[in-house]
């Protein structure tokens, strides 16, 4: 079954079903356009006007879209008709007869009911307001500031022409005001400032004045109307005061809205005159009032934001600073939601209902999969915006509780169940964080079993979502359909099937459910194993011991209780480990064991193994078992003999090698996990209603064996998470494969490779231990970064619990102060009342309970900030007794610990600047506290063919088929759009891959559109200050620049320094990179000084020998050549040649480039030294050659080359292996420009040339300057399909931090000069000879490879091969290494 979608970039998507599943295809459409077609709208009073529809979209997609047209802005209650006939608004469009291009549809005012006459005034009252990105800031949601960069981010370059087009040259453009330079960078983005301002941030631009229309608009207080008015149709009242000073009475009915006769003294509901009501309750105001109809009119006629800009994200996205007034600047006209509110709890949906149903829609063609992800999206994103209101309201007293005491108090708000997970008892060690982590656990049980596809999408969850606000954590679920609490004949509940407290029973659904559960446990890697139940009968288990399975009223069968699905952590827990012989614990565990000192205690004990490192464990084991049986084949006579059919020989290796490597079967390999294994025997107590036995975990007999081989796999397990990854983790971070930013994309870098933050303590005792600590400084100082505020928020949390709401401000601003402010002193109770009194004019004293809180002092906060990490992390030695002795031990910044607090606990500052070092004055004040937002957790919905098109495309990238590439990326980018509107972490990943494959291809203008909505997505959905936004910004830099916009390319520059200051300092490898474009992009003395920052930077990093040091020395020494400064320029040179000696050989032609730069550089400095000894004959003419200047192209080429875009080879090994794989197949070359079969090069366009063994793969940028500046008949050659076991060389220190792994082969043309150019590291005016030059960009190609998921959010710095925040390092490419050494990646041919 074939089912195709043609989306508006002309290319088809062919989903090809065989055997369950799915390979995405992609067809080229000879129009771009095929399934859009033009049609005409008009009527309801608006001036007509064409739209652009797409076949596939429904009725009410087409209406939507009308309704987002400025001329239907204000308007309501429409319908669509065609030919008199009004349309059904769920038929698709291409279905509908007489539907054709050029057709009129005409809009039809439908009657209002009183709901949608409440929803005609809440959309009125969004317009009035005219919401910006301060409101997106006082809702707490991180705004996008772009716009305040670009005045139009949505228009094309004036430079860049037409797409496919190259910019025009430099001689040839006009001059404007864009293509002039920015003036001199602000103080603080100069390399070496102290100095860290916040306004920069926000800036004030980004906030533009609201006209007024009306002084007010509320619900008139005759409402609700009196029985006589509602049976003829009366709805509601509206009272509204013009700008002229007129008090009018407006009734709403279901013709519309008309003025009524009621004053403010008298109720007289009758019509103030004959005319028909109005619609649109906005002309009705036009028509009352010309103050309204001119400040409406221009209302209208300003400046919008684009719509990706003002949209609603699926999920809050936090920002730590708000508006720097916590005033609105302007006056509401109108009150609240007008009453809205009133009738939301009468109306509360079934979330359960919702979500199943959503999750039950059909999956057969690619349409009905687009349109379930997109209900999926919008009914999880609807629930988490419901938990984080219902908690809030909850927390703040506004909802009564429902049952239970304060401890375990539960709620039920909106159709949400929130409780806390059961009552703490605070006698027990540790119970409020067991609590806690019980909670966590649920929801990521929640999400695995969610995550499973096909048939296994019959077993249910309850909608999920854990929220912490004000210190408290509750859970919150949708509820449970029907769920009978009535005992059954075995004295169970009835409708449990599954679960050890479920009886004996049989029945069809029984059997579909262990069905489904034992497809479940081999996906999830459980093993199914016996336990002994309450009577004392074995219960055979797929799943852990405390889940249950349950047939709820609607049919469906749901999974309740599912806290514990993934293994128990064996360093950490081992309840029943005093009573193991000794041999059990032989082996891999015991050295590690001795020398880390494991196993070791932890606050709670529900310390469990992350999917993550189950995965590695079992590729491990893989290798491991492979390894094994061919060892033993070798030793019974060779592996072809034992592989012979009949010989026993091979059956016996691979038993052998099954019970040596300890799988669950001794036929076949097959790793699985019993998680109750070391379980707790502590009672936990469930999360929902269904009842529940507390036990601890007994095994019969006949288990014996197999326990004690999981407590082995268990041990091993652990083992492997200390003696590999985590020097496996710490390797990445030295070779820049990983190097994360702040703590955010730390703790997804060690996630990403099972690493639990529990571990943080032994990450930090292995880089101390480090030989190259000093290159690792950046990792450590997250590392102690992370672990204070992770330790704080715990003190936080039952901090905040006790504090009266009246106080909050005060005690959040006394907190941070003692976390940041050295030996902060403490507020008696009498003092604070008197404070508060004189500040607010309030009068009164406080209880001493109410102000608890005023006790804490800096110094007894720290005391317990070392015993939290001691217990949680088992750290050795003391983290300070101040936030002072951080900064000075491992040059963390306070910042940046304030902004990691505040984004873990959802408060929000208001935005000014902090003095953070005062030790006599307090740095933040109750005023500075403007809110705390609740921090939700929630399930995420996978956009299943979006990322499928994605992940493909990153597997065409990596093995250089990048005309196919592209095409998959526009798919996923348009399919992407489909179901979530490009707001999702992954659209941010594809659309900056697209970008980059867009400006290889030559168009630049493509590019820098399409890096426009990257940068706007990341800026909404991971945040304004994400690492990934910096990188997004940067790159968005490269792509104007390529447009000649020099202004627009320096302020992006300036801002993603400035948020890589804020962030975490300028001591980090990827400041190197935003220095190196910055010196790029600079001209004079500038330019110097921040390539100077670059190559320290570098130099400190790297090494003083490193291949990107190099490339640092040659830039620094062309910049200087501009100046004048030759001697300087050729010291850089000589360093930049010995390395390129040393690592590259003598014959290189990189070493040759140099040779003949350096030769170049000091022929200049003679001539400059021999007309200063001959008394300034010839000093009129000391200015550089033409040679010794880069042009704009080489420049552009330079930027590219720094920033990852391009990528640099630097052996000629390769060309053993080249000629090898040239003599195995044959060279061919495409013709037509199409994907073509392995035998093929994939290129695109004409004008290839197939590689040629002859030439050689050079360090440094070429020539090739057509292509640079968007030529789009440049040559690109690309890889063969099947070379993929030539190097992939590594990228420059700006390489993406996603660990993007695009390969691009770029054959450039170098030009004879008469003196050598060599500005981009190239010997292009050296000889006519031809190089090639590696290209590199792509997004996240670990996930891809490893079939995780996608980004949670996660953005890496690649700094070499790197990433900002690890969450796309490639495992495949950590075999390549700057000699050429890498064995599984593409490279240029």
């Amino acid at each position: 079954m074939k089912d195709k979608v043609r989306p508006g970039g002309g290319n088809a998507v062919e989903a090809v079903s065989v055997g369950g599943s799915t390979t995405m295809g992609l067809k080229q459409t000879e129009q771009e356009d095929s399934d859009s077609f033009p049609v005409k709208v008009q009527g309801a009073g608006v001036e007509p006007f064409e739209l652009q529809v797409q076949g596939f979209w429904l009725v009410q997609d087409a209406l939507l879209a009308v309704m987002k047209r400025d001329e239907v802005a204000p308007r309501t209650c429409l319908s669509l008709a065609l030919s008199g006939a009004t349309l059904d608004p769920f038929v698709e469009l291409r279905t509908m007869k007489g539907l054709k291009p050029g057709a009129t549809l005409r809009l039809v005012e439908e009657p209002y009911t009183p709901r949608t006459a409440r929803a005609h005034l809440a959309h009125l009252q969004e317009l009035l307001r005219a919401p910006g990105p301060h409101d997106a800031l006082r809702e707490g949601c991180s705004p996008s500031l772009l716009s305040t960069l670009s005045p139009t981010p949505g228009t094309e370059s004036p430079a860049a022409g037409h797409p496919g087009k190259a910019p025009k040259r430099p001689g040839n453009e006009p001059k404007s005001e864009q293509q002039s330079p920015e003036g001199v960078p602000p103080d603080y983005v100069l390399p070496g400032s102290k100095e860290r301002p916040l306004l920069p941030l926000l800036p004030n631009g980004m906030h533009s004045e609201v006209p007024n229309c009306l002084t007010d608009l509320s619900l008139s207080s005759w409402n609700p109307p009196p029985g006589p008015r509602k049976l003829q149709g009366d709805f509601l009242y509206i009272t509204v005061c013009t700008l002229e000073g007129r008090w009018c009475d407006i009734t709403s009915c279901p013709r519309g809205f008309f003025l009524n006769r009621s004053t403010l003294d008298m109720y007289d509901p009758r019509a103030a005159s004959s005319s028909p009501p109005s619609h649109c309750l906005a002309d009705l105001l036009s028509q009352l009032s010309s103050g309204f109809k001119k400040g409406f009119a221009a209302l209208r006629n300003r400046s919008l934001l684009p719509p990706l800009e003002n949209m609603p994200t699926p999920y809050r996205t936090l920002s730590w600073l708000g508006p720097p007034s916590a005033i609105r600047g302007h006056r509401s006209s109108f009150s609240a939601r007008l009453g809205l509110e009133d009738h939301a709890g009468a109306q509360a949906p079934d979330w359960n209902e919702e979500l199943q149903a959503a999750r039950d829609l059909p999956l057969g063609s690619l349409e009905e999969r687009l349109l379930r992800d997109r209900a999926l999206l919008q009914v999880n994103s609807a629930f988490v915006w419901a938990a984080a209101q219902g908690a809030e309201a909850a927390i703040d007293g506004c909802v009564a509780p429902i049952g239970g005491g304060d401890e375990d108090a539960a709620f039920l708000w909106g159709g949400v169940f929130l409780s806390r997970g059961g009552s703490s008892n605070g006698a027990v060690p540790g119970a409020e964080r067991s609590r806690r982590a019980l909670q966590r656990l649920e929801l990521k049980g929640v999400q695995a079993y969610s995550d499973l596809g096909g048939a296994l999408q019959g077993l249910h969850t309850l909608p999920t979502a854990v929220v912490d606000y004000r210190g408290f954590r509750l859970s919150a679920q949708g509820l449970a359909p029907g769920l009978e609490s009535s005992a059954g004949p075995q004295g169970t509940p009835k409708g449990l099937l599954y679960g050890v407290s479920a009886g004996i029973h049989e029945g069809p659904q029984r059997r579909k459910l262990l069905e489904l559960l034992a497809q479940a446990a081999k996906s999830l890697s459980v093993q199914r194993h016996a336990v002994v139940g309450p009577s004392g009968n074995q219960v055979p288990l797929f799943t852990s011991a405390h889940t249950q399975g349950l047939m709820g009223a609607d049919g469906r069968l749901y999974l309740v209780n599912l806290f514990h699905v993934q293994p128990v952590d064996a360093n950490f827990e081992l309840p029943g480990g005093a009573a193991d012989s000794s041999q059990e614990q032989e082996g891999c565990a015991a050295p590690y064991w001795a020398s880390w000192g494991f196993p070791r205690s932890f606050p709670h004990q529900l310390c469990q193994l992350r999917p993550e490192l189950t995965q590695a464990f079992i590729q491990h084991k893989t290798a491991q078992f492979s390894q094994c049986v061919r060892h033993r084949m070798e030793e019974n006579g060779g592996v072809e003999e034992c592989t012979q059919p009949g010989d026993p020989r091979g059956t016996e290796a691979v038993r052998a090698a099954c019970k040596d490597v300890g799988s669950v079967s001794d036929i076949i390999f097959e790793m699985r996990f019993n998680p109750d294994v070391f379980c707790p025997g502590e009672c936990l107590r469930s999360q929902t209603f269904v009842h529940h036995t507390c036990l601890g975990v007994e095994f019969p007999n006949s288990e014996g064996s197999a326990v004690r081989l999981q407590k082995r796999l268990l041990r091993e397990a652990a083992a492997f998470l200390v003696t590999e990854q985590i020097p496996a983790f710490v390797e990445d971070c030295l070779h820049f494969r990983v190097c994360p930013v702040d703590g955010v994309t730390l703790c997804q870098a060690m996630h990403q490779r099972g690493i639990n933050l529990r571990y943080l303590g032994q990450l930090a005792r292995v880089l101390d231990q480090s030989e190259d600590k000093e290159r690792l400084r950046h990792i450590t100082r997250l590392v102690y970064g992370e672990m204070v505020v992770r330790s704080a928020r715990r003190i936080l949390n039952p901090y905040l619990q006790a504090v009266e709401v009246s106080s909050l401000s005060a005690a959040v601003s006394h907190f941070l102060c003692c976390f940041l402010a050295p030996h902060f002193p403490s507020v008696t109770a009498a003092e604070e009342p008197k404070k508060r009194s004189k500040r607010r004019g309030r009068g009164g004293g406080a209880s001493a309970e109410s102000t608890a809180w005023s006790a804490l002092s800096g110094t007894e906060l720290w005391s317990l900030l070392n015993q939290d990490a001691k217990e949680t992390y088992h750290l050795s030695h003391s983290l300070g007794s101040s936030a002072d002795d951080l900064v000075a031990q491992y040059g963390l910044q306070k910042l940046s610990l304030l902004r990691g607090l505040c984004l873990r606990a959802g408060i929000q500052l208001r935005l000014r600047e902090y003095t953070l070092d005062s030790s006599s004055k307090a740095p933040i004040s109750p005023d500075d506290i403007l809110n705390i937002f609740p921090v939700v957790k929630h399930v995420t919905m996978a956009t299943s063919d979006a990322t499928q098109a994605f992940h493909s495309a990153q597997k065409s990238i990596q093995k250089g088929q990048l005309y196919r590439a592209y095409e998959q990326l526009k798919e996923a980018a348009y399919l992407f759009s489909r179901v979530c509107d490009d707001l999702h972490p992954e659209t941010c990943a594809c659309l900056s891959s697209l970008a980059r494959l867009a400006y290889l291809q030559g168009n630049s203008t493509e590019a820098r559109s399409v890096q426009f909505r990257a940068v706007v997505v990341s800026e909404r959905i991971l945040g304004f200050d994400h690492p990934s936004t910096i990188q997004e910004y940067v790159l968005l830099a490269v792509y104007v620049f390529a447009g000649r916009e020099l202004s627009l390319a320096q302020r992006c520059l300036y801002r993603a320094r400035l948020l890589m200051l804020q962030v975490h300092g300028e001591d980090h490898p990827y400041m190197a990179t935003l220095d190196s474009s910055l010196g790029l992009v600079l001209q004079g003395v500038l330019s110097v000084q921040y390539l100077q920052s670059a190559l320290r930077l570098n130099t400190l990093f790297r090494g003083a020998d490193d291949l990107h040091t190099a490339l640092n020395h040659h830039l620094l020494a062309q910049r200087l050549c501009c100046v004048g400064d030759y001697r300087g320029a050729m010291a850089h040179e000589r360093d930049a040649l010995a390395i390129f000696q040393a690592k590259c050989g003598q014959t290189h032609q990189q070493t040759l480039c140099s040779l003949d730069f350096l030769h170049a550089i000091t022929q200049q400095a003679v001539r400059i030294e021999r007309s200063l000894r001959q008394g300034g004959a010839e000093l009129t003419d000391t200015a550089p050659p033409d040679s010794l200047t880069p042009s704009v192209e080489t420049t552009l080429e330079q930027l590219t080359l720094v920033n990852g875009i391009l990528k640099i080879s630097v052996s000629d090994n390769i060309l053993e292996l080249k000629e090898k794989l040239m003599e195995a197949m044959p060279s061919t070359v495409v013709n037509d420009g199409k994907p073509e079969p392995a035998s093929t090069i994939n290129g695109e366009g004409t004008g290839k040339t197939p590689y040629r063994e002859e030439e050689s793969i050079t360090v440094g940028v070429t020539g090739s300057e057509k292509m640079l500046n968007g030529d789009p008949k440049a040559d690109i050659v690309t890889p063969h399909e099947e070379n993929r076991s030539a190097n992939m060389l590594p990228s420059t220190q700006g390489e993406d931090p996603f660990g993007r792994g695009l390969t691009n082969n770029v054959e450039a043309k170098a030009q004879k000069m008469e003196q050598p150019d060599c500005g981009g590291l190239s010997k292009e005016p050296c000889a006519g000879d031809e190089q090639s030059v590696t290209a590199q960009c792509g997004e996240a190609a670990s996930r891809a490879t490893d079939g995780q998921p996608g980004p949670e959010n996660a953005l890496a710095e690649d700094s070499g091969k790197g990433e900002i925040n690890g969450a796309g390092a490639m495992d495949e490419v950590r075999s390549a290494d700057l000699n050429g050494e890498g064995e599984r990646q593409a490279t240029a041919n």
